[in-house]
């Protein structure tokens, strides 16, 4: 009981101190953006949420004395001239289109954080941009494969991953007994082979989709777990991508498809065991069902990260609201209560992901005695 309340009262400290860092963040941010040419500006929630949730091509860390710091990341662009490069650092922090980066004979800018080719006079803001109904730029614009925060956090996790299950995998004695960190993994390791894998797919065929679910399984959870840092300088929302999870549930509508046998095929076209006159209205609604699955995999993922940080960030917000510190202790509080709750949800969220994945490939693989 004593190391039970020892647990709670020690993740109310962490997320409290979090949250804490976070707030003084937000912050400096909104200071340092709430004075244009003398005059007071309104705090937009909006910008500050989708500015911290979104990709860019550098991790603003905070604000100093009216100055960002941030670290720069590459800017990798396929142009007319070819491939040009840079550091991020060149655009000065500038997400407007004012600065100009001139590289190879051709001139770039960054608005939104997408890069443009720069126009050739600037507009009535400064912008080197030309905006169109709805402010849509209709500059043209390179092909970009710069390693923004969410490719570098996606690269930095992969890298934990395998420093974790290499060492792990050293941490056995001779007889097979797990030591150190593979006490951790181990237990986790178990669980994804009894709980999910042969449930799901059946001791025939489990371990062949074993490392595809255990890796599944660990990059969404470390993933979910770095971008729930406010303070960490490769803090990313990587789950919360749409990209990111359409890829993952790409690959699972991939094995799916490749692996479903005459049994699930036949259940989709011709459902067994029901009137005639009823199947071609079920195959509509299963082969519906294909596709449905991966976008409720795609979907469900990237809301649920997504919406955890809005949450918080929402609830920071108030105390910037009402420009009062009063608010503070009821912000900070439900923050640190969510921020509790994300922890949870983060492992939830990666676990869900896996099962559901090996249970939609089970569902291909079965073989069914009619």
């Amino acid at each position: 009981m004593k190391t039970t309340n020892f647990t709670i009262v020690r993740s109310l400290f962490i997320g409290l101190f979090f949250i804490l860092s976070a707030t003084s963040v937000l912050g400096a941010s909104s200071t340092s953006s709430s004075k244009e040419e003398g005059e007071e500006k309104e705090f937009d929630v909006t910008e500050m949420i989708m500015h911290h949730i979104k990709d860019s091509h550098d991790f603003h860390i905070l604000d100093w004395n009216g100055h960002a710091v941030s670290f720069p990341l590459p800017v990798i662009l396929w142009t007319d001239n070819g491939l040009v490069s840079f550091m991020s650092s060149e655009f000065h922090h500038d997400d407007a289109g004012t600065v100009v980066v001139e590289k190879n004979g051709q001139k770039f800018v960054k608005y939104h954080e997408e890069i443009y080719y720069a126009s050739e006079t600037a507009n009535a803001d400064g912008a080197y941009i030309m905006l169109e109904e709805g402010d849509h730029p209709s500059n043209a614009h390179p092909i970009d494969f710069s390693i923004t925060k969410l490719v570098f956090s996606m690269f930095l996790s992969i890298v934990l991953i395998l420093l974790i299950f290499g060492v792990s995998a050293r941490k056995y004695d001779k007889v097979g007994v797990p030591r150190g960190i593979a006490k951790f993994t181990e237990p986790l390791v178990v669980f994804i082979r009894d709980e999910v894998a042969i449930p799901n797919i059946g001791e025939k065929h489990y371990h062949k989709y074993m490392p595809f679910l255990l890796t599944l399984f660990f990059f969404i959870w470390i993933n979910n777990l770095m971008g729930l840092i406010p303070f960490f300088p490769f803090s990313a929302n990587l789950s919360g991508n749409i990209a990111f999870t359409l890829v993952l549930a790409f690959i699972t509508f991939t094995i799916t498809t490749l692996k479903g046998n005459k049994d699930y095929w036949k259940h989709i076209f011709w459902m067994p065991g029901v009137p005639v006159f009823l199947k071609p209205f079920l195959a509509l609604i299963e082969f519906a069902g294909i596709f449905i699955k991966p976008v409720s995999l795609m979907i469900r993922l990237f809301a649920n990260i997504t919406a955890g940080h809005i949450i918080v960030l929402s609830l920071i917000s108030l105390i910037f609201i009402f420009g009062t510190v009063w608010i503070s202790p009821v912000s900070v509080f439900f923050s640190v209560f969510i921020s509790v709750i994300e922890v949870l949800v983060v492992a939830i969220q990666a676990y869900i992901f896996t099962m559901l994945s090996a249970l939609y490939i089970g569902s291909a693989m079965e073989e069914h005695a009619h």
